[in-house]
């Protein structure tokens, strides 16, 4: 347990360059707080407690902002950064080391009962006020956008941006156990698209302009061939 609670501690001070001591991380993080309350509640809501481990996890909702349902599955390494509105389902499955930041949300979008909510794998990086919604996966070392909306399933390395989330490959994959928090940097996608499509209309420009100069030089050729 204490090992537990120390890896805790040690996972924000490496993702926070604003965490100066131990003791201010154990007592004012808010994510922390949260993360600790899931845990007991996890362990109760699996050992059939599950009034009491929803209680807990209603209780950590209002001391913190976040909900984490008491079902969902968090692997060590996790942190929420300032963390208020961040939203967990029940179904949620999130691997090692994944860094989620304020406004997220891991949603289902189905009635049915079963595995209605995302799963999060290792190294996972999900930036400011973004939406993961449904039984999808995001593979590992993945860095979602700021407020993207993600419904599909990501490849691994890959970095989502956009409403729906667009998917763009990373040329060379990230280092294992580094996690990207650059979740601010995002592609263009909607202006490199408008950037090719001019290209293409230029280079056609130049198709027509040369077709039309050809054909004028046949014209005026015609044209003199027939006064003679």
């Amino acid at each position: 347990m204490l090992e537990t609670l120390r890896r805790d501690i040690q996972s924000v001070c490496d993702r926070d360059p604003a965490a100066r001591r131990v003791l201010e991380v154990a007592l004012l993080y808010p994510g922390l707080h949260a993360l600790w309350a899931h845990r007991l509640a996890h362990w109760l809501w699996t050992h059939h407690w599950k009034l009491l481990g929803r209680w807990i996890s209603q209780l950590a909702r209002g001391l913190t902002g976040i909900e984490i349902h008491p079902g969902a599955r968090i692997g060590p390494g996790f942190f929420i950064d300032h963390g208020m509105g961040v939203v967990i389902g029940e179904t949620a499955e999130i691997g090692t080391n994944v860094t989620l930041y304020h406004g997220v949300t891991l949603g289902g979008t189905s009635l049915a009962k079963g595995k209605r909510h995302p799963t999060l794998e290792d190294n996972v990086v999900v930036g400011a006020g973004a939406k993961i919604l449904g039984a999808i996966t995001i593979g590992a070392n993945s860095r979602i956008g700021a407020n993207a909306v993600v419904v599909k399933s990501v490849p691994p390395n890959s970095v989502v941006v956009g409403v729906p989330g667009q998917i763009v490959k990373r040329k060379e994959p990230r280092p294992p156990d580094t996690p990207d928090l650059n979740h601010g940097v995002m592609p263009d996608m909607i202006g490199a698209s408008v950037i090719s499509l001019m290209a293409r209309v230029d280079a056609l420009e130049q198709v027509v302009r040369r077709h039309e100069a050809e054909h004028a030089t046949e014209r005026a050729e015609w044209a003199e061939e027939f006064s003679i």
